[in-house]
């Protein structure tokens, strides 16, 4: 009897011990050997700007205050970390399943029987009406004994949504700190291009009461007139159009802080030099381990795997023990001695045998699901690659055009000093300094539009490598 009792433990152990379904493994990917720029990478440099923590790379003190004003009170995220936290639970009830749940129960049932109902009794035969019987027992519920794997795999599929979870959160807070910074830089550039049209237009407004004056002597004409004040007209429209995309822009980053509309309070004047001068962007194998969103979607691939597991455990059978250990009595006292103990101990074995082609069908949906997660995973990683592409070749050209268009303002700034000299030396007329003035206006504003590529360049590039979430 013992010998036997051994082979069924060892049985039962071997059998606990299988598990249907495939075990994953990475799918291979094609890394390539380098980023993909406009211009050759120096050579190989292990090292990232995107290790860099955010504050490292956003050096600005208003941009910091913002950014950690997002990071906890922004809606997306505080959503984020609510789904971790149901992924969590998830986990514990699914990983529940694979022991066994006990409860405990007990009563006392006092009756008081009538000496004169319908079968009356004596006195002698009954000399107590009072009867007191206790009961307490031990349940354990319905558990089922994992043969073939089907629970490990659903706790292996939950335990991968969790993960993937995590790495969801990761990757809000990556484009939640992109995003403040990109509406921040772009906030900053807009009020520099307001201070360049308001500039513009005082001076225009300057050289009208001069062109004024010189009509009221004779030296300038009506036509001369109405031309500059076209161009103090054309400054004036100009700030009218930014006014808005500023204050539009302040109820960008209010709602990405998760606060109602307001203005942005800014200090001082910013200073462009913030951010890293130099952006190496590392290896282009480390990008799969950094990218939260690409390790998310390995996550969910881990976890479709997974449940292939699951769908093929329901083709067999299914064991599961319920029993009860406690003790009746009438006497309290002697509740739990021996001949008053009661238990029962209930094997159930199910087994499918006709299900029309349920089980088949839920196989091949959960590999389908599998080989569309392998697509969502790869696709991802080739998004990544991409995605760092677009930001390296963007940092590299416009830093190129910012030093044409600087060099173009510099020319207009000469040009406009000239035809304004000759315009009022009499040596040439007003129409040469008035499209100089105008052409130098629409210049610096594009030089500031030129800036604000190249800082938003750099967020873009942050982004794509994966940098921000590691705190």
């Amino acid at each position: 009897m013992r010998h036997r009792l051994i082979a069924v433990l060892i049985a039962t152990s071997f059998l606990t011990n299988c598990t249907l379904g495939p075990n994953y493994h990475r799918p291979p990917v094609q890394v390539p050997q380098a980023f993909h720029a406009a211009e050759p990478l120096p050579g190989s440099q292990a090292a990232s700007f995107a290790d860099l923590t955010w504050w490292q790379v956003f050096r600005d003190e208003e941009l910091q205050s913002l950014i950690k004003t997002a990071l906890e009170q922004n809606y997306d995220l505080r959503d984020a970390v609510t789904r971790v936290e149901m992924a969590q639970a998830n986990l514990g009830i699914t990983r529940s399943d694979q022991l066994p749940q006990i409860s405990a129960g007990g009563d006392v049932n006092v009756n008081r029987l009538s000496r004169n109902g319908a079968f009356p009794l004596p006195a002698s035969l009954v000399p107590s009406q009072d009867r007191t019987w206790g009961e307490a027992q031990l349940n354990l519920l319905s558990f089922e004994v994992d043969l073939w794997g089907r629970l490990r795999r659903a706790t292996e599929a939950a335990r991968a949504n969790l993960l993937g979870a995590e790495e969801n959160r990761k990757a809000v807070i990556t484009t939640l700190i992109s995003n403040v910074a990109t509406q921040y830089f772009t906030l900053r550039e807009l009020d520099a291009q307001l201070e360049i049209a308001r500039q513009a237009l005082a001076t225009r407004k300057e050289s009208l009461d001069l062109t004024a004056s010189r009509r009221k002597y004779g030296i300038a004409t009506d036509l001369d007139v109405k031309q500059a004040e076209q161009l103090v007209d054309t400054a004036d429209v100009t700030i009218s159009n930014l006014q808005p995309q500023i204050e539009q822009t302040e109820n960008q980053i209010t709602l990405l802080l998760g606060e109602n509309p307001t203005g942005i309070v800014r200090k001082g004047s910013f200073d462009e030099n913030t951010v890293p001068p130099e952006v190496p962007p590392g290896l282009p194998s480390d990008l799969l381990e950094r990218r939260p969103d690409v390790r998310a979607a390995e996550q969910n691939l881990v976890a479709s795997n997974a449940d292939i597991g699951v769908a093929k455990a329901a083709y067999f059978p299914r064991l599961s023990l319920s029993g009860l250990l406690g003790g009746q009595s009438t006497a309290l006292s002697s509740l739990f001695s021996g001949p008053n103990s009661a238990w029962s101990f209930v094997p159930q074995l199910s087994q499918p045998i006709f299900t029309a082609g349920r089980l088949g069908a839920n196989v091949k949906l959960s590999k389908a699901q599998r080989d569309s997660a392998q697509v969502q995973y790869q696709k991802a990683i080739q998004t990544a690659f991409t995605e760092v592409s677009n930001a390296l070749i963007a940092h590299q050209r416009v830093q190129e055009a910012r030093g044409k268009q600087q060099a173009l303002v510099a020319v207009l700034e000469e040009r406009k000093r000239l035809a304004y000299m000759r315009y009022e030396g009499g040596v040439d007329t007003q129409l040469n300094a008035l499209d100089a003035d105008r052409d130098l206006l629409q210049a610096q504003l594009d030089l500031r539009q030129i800036k604000l590529n190249e800082l938003l360049s750099v967020v873009q590039l942050y982004k794509a490598l994966g940098g921000g979430w590691r705190s």
